[in-house]
């Protein structure tokens, strides 16, 4: 009887013990997949989260790659405008300069003849009366004829400074698209590693072997030390626009003073010039803080340090070209020069337009020009030396501001096409 107690008890005792481990079995098992359930909900958010990241980063770098397109459309359809415009302010130039010689050498005529004696001459001289109305009839033709090409020589001169104020916005928008697009290409190149790393992220996120999210989070890694690469590189290129900025505000700001070593200034004429126009004092004085040359062809003294940033005293609201261009630091330098010359390429025909004289001979004070090229270069002449000169120029070899880039060299075999004399 006792037996069957101890034996009862002790069966009891056993299924109490194992229904108490599957309760606690049971127990693990439910918090394991609780907690299961809860990882899975929040790597579903982590994805979701990292989704909304890839997503704005494409929408930036579509923003910046549309824009980029708008802007290259833009520069092309501007630079044809600025071509066209080009070559009408060519042919009204040749048409001024033509039309004006014309006319000096009819007012010389007038002068040296006494026009109005022989016209009175010729009435008097007349046979008969048939003959002598034919014979004013005949002079005022030739009056009318003088009237007409005068009013014509004023439209063409309002029309040429509409096309080259107009060629010169479309110039300075160019310009300003370029740096635009450079800007863009730059941010475009961060946004670019960043959207690598947040997609790299989201692989991550959604990877459930372990070697492959350990890959990945590899890769990940990697694309991190990228964008942090081209985000150090886009905070240099700024700081690198900021120098520039700065350096080109202090040329605006500094007053020109250049000499260069011991040169003999020329004293021959230009080759080929149209009429030279009355220079003011003002310019006079403008052209003696880079020049100082002697009446005959004596030794003229002139230093020019390398690199050395100069600039002409007038503000930068008075010169209309591209900050940092050359044409930009021709005007800094030589202050009579024209705001609306265009491109360097344009500027002795638009400087002949203008009533200033050309040639091919250098002088100290004068623009050197290059045709060649898509837009050509312009320079300011600071010392000549038989067949060498030197100059202060921009936008030479890249840099942005005013100053004497090269020293001495050869112009013709440079390439300078020509001379503008002030």
């Amino acid at each position: 009887m006792k037996k069957k107690i101890m034996a009862t008890l002790l069966l009891s005792t056993i299924v109490l013990t194992q229904a108490g481990n599957v309760a606690v079995v049971q127990a693990n098992t439910d918090s394991q997949i609780a907690a299961q359930d809860a990882k899975i909900n929040a790597i579903t958010a982590q994805q979701q989260a990292a989704q909304e990241q890839v997503d704005a980063l494409q929408a930036q770098v579509d923003a910046i790659v549309a824009e980029q397109a708008e802007l290259t459309a833009e520069n092309e359809r501007l630079e044809a405008e600025s071509k066209a415009l080009s070559a009408e302010i060519e042919r009204l130039a040749a048409d001024i300069v033509s039309r004006d010689a014309a006319l000096k050498e009819q007012a010389r005529s007038a002068q040296t003849d006494g026009s109005a004696s022989s016209y009175i001459n010729t009435i008097l001289d007349s046979k008969n009366i048939v003959d002598a109305l034919s014979r004013v009839n005949a002079m005022r033709e030739i009056v009318s004829a003088n009237n007409r090409m005068l009013e014509q020589q004023k439209a063409d001169k309002v029309a040429i400074e509409e096309k080259q104020k107009a060629n010169q916005e479309a110039i300075n928008t160019v310009e300003a698209n370029w740096k635009k697009l450079n800007d863009a290409a730059q941010e475009l190149k961060t946004q670019e590693a960043a959207l690598k790393v947040a997609q790299l992220n989201l692989a991550a996120e959604k990877a459930t072997a372990e070697n492959e999210k350990a890959s990945l989070l590899a890769q990940k890694a990697a694309a991190e030390e990228a964008a942090r690469k081209a985000a150090e590189e886009q905070a240099a290129y700024e700081a690198q626009q900021a120098q520039l900025a700065q350096q080109q505000q202090q040329a605006v700001a500094a007053v020109v003073q250049t000499s260069a070593p011991a040169a003999t200034a020329q004293s021959s004429a230009p080759a080929t010039t149209t009429s030279t126009p009355a220079v003011s004092s003002t310019t006079q004085a403008a052209v003696a803080t880079t020049t100082v040359a002697s009446s005959t062809t004596t030794t003229t003294t002139t230093t020019t340090s390398n690199n050395a940033s100069v600039a002409a005293s007038n503000s930068s609201s008075g010169n209309t070209y591209p900050i940092g261009q050359c044409t930009w630091g021709a005007k800094q330098a030589a202050p009579w020069v024209g705001n609306y010359w265009g491109n360097a390429n344009q500027w002795l025909y638009s400087a002949s337009a203008a009533g200033f004289s050309t040639g091919s001979t250098p002088v100290v004070g004068a623009v050197a020009v290059w045709t060649s090229g898509a837009y050509g270069h312009v320079a300011v002449v600071t010392a000549v030396n038989g067949s060498q000169i030197q100059v202060v120029e921009s936008n030479y070899n890249g840099n942005q501001y005013v100053g004497n880039f090269r020293g001495w060299f050869n112009p013709a075999a440079n390439g300078v096409t020509g001379y503008i004399y002030p």
